[in-house]
């Protein structure tokens, strides 16, 4: 039980550092703070709304990782390596990937709720 209450003490930590610090961590934040009402609106199942949302939450998640591996990097040398810049665009990479994931999500929403397609 100890265990469980340290890992919630960090990330309570994290999370309260990077709301203070990391504007896309902050911007996130707003779109899932969005995106929970309107997605009770787009979706027509259970399914279709954890859907919607789980896609911003993995998009949130990606962004946290790679807020560490920057952290990480940055904590290692603040001077150029090619290696380190290779870690940091490969985080850049992921959260763009899961930009692109939860805004197809989101597009498919749309078009069926708009138009009654069903993709």
């Amino acid at each position: 039980m100890e265990r469980l209450i340290k890992a919630w003490q960090n990330s309570v930590r994290a999370f309260g550092r990077l709301m203070r610090t990391e504007t896309a961590f902050q911007q996130e934040l707003i779109l899932l703070m969005a995106a929970i009402p309107l997605a009770w609106f787009l979706s027509d199942t259970w399914r279709g709304y954890a859907l919607l949302v789980g896609s911003i939450l993995v998009l949130i998640m990606v962004e946290v990782l790679n807020t560490g591996i920057e952290a990480s990097c940055d904590a290692v040398s603040k001077e150029f390596d090619i290696d380190i810049q290779l870690a940091k665009d490969c985080g850049s990479l992921a959260v763009l990937i899961s930009v692109i994931l939860a805004a197809a999500v989101w597009l498919l929403a749309l078009v069926e709720t708009i138009w009654g397609v069903q993709l």
